[in-house]
């Protein structure tokens, strides 16, 4: 189990503004499940990164009239493919076979709360995405000082650049707010982060990379 000493430096490698975003850190109980369980860790892993993708993809279908927005997602989708090739390849050396397994209830818990009409469904959609983001680099950190020297090395990789991602979503969302004048952003923040916290502190039958503590 990880100790106090460990727990503080893996806090150190990330930025502040992404730990005082997030609600909660990840269980020890979550860490211990995922160094027995590196297979699954790294299927998922390489299908949330595919679905950061597709995420980024459709904003950009949707909302054509957002330079920023348009500009900001397509980055963060080369960035997130190039992430899937990488586990895909790491995966290949260790002899683990890329399948298709269930989705955690992480992602969809998080969105059954999006509001269904503008403007206030992107904003939420972007909050989620920021909280999504936010979460795999703070799980990455968590990891590192536990795994091999290769995954370790990637890891600490995907910390720079998932905090970037992180800083996009919530400075297109608080954007957006600002523009149709709605002054419920922290609000919403702080809802979405309220429900993120139940899903990670709480009980969770399937082990993912977004799981809850393992049952």
């Amino acid at each position: 189990m990880p100790t106090h000493l460990e727990e503080e430096h893996y806090t150190n490698m990330l930025p502040q503004e992404l730990l005082d975003f997030l609600p909660c850190l990840t269980p020890d109980e979550w860490v211990n499940a995922a160094l027995g369980n590196e297979r699954l860790l790294m299927i998922d892993h390489a299908q949330c990164e595919k679905k950061a993708a597709s995420t980024a993809m459709n904003l950009m279908f949707r909302y054509v009239d957002r330079p920023e927005l348009l500009t900001k997602m397509s980055q963060l989708a080369r960035e997130e493919l190039l992430h899937f090739e990488q586990v895909v390849t790491l995966m290949q050396e260790r002899g683990i076979e890329y399948e298709h397994i269930t989705a955690s209830r992480y992602a969809e818990g998080l969105r059954a709360h999006v509001r269904t009409t503008e403007p206030g469904r992107l904003i939420d959609i972007l909050i989620v995405g920021g909280l999504i983001e936010a979460r795999s680099c703070e799980r990455f950190a968590a990891l590192i000082p536990h795994l091999d020297e290769t995954l370790a090395k990637f890891y600490r990789s995907l910390v720079r650049s998932e905090g970037r991602h992180f800083e996009d979503y919530i400075e297109l969302a608080e954007q957006h707010a600002a523009e149709h004048g709605m002054k419920d952003i922290q609000i919403r923040i702080d809802f979405f982060r309220h429900e993120e916290q139940k899903l990670i502190e709480s009980p969770d039958p399937e082990f993912r990379f977004h799981s809850g503590i393992p049952v």
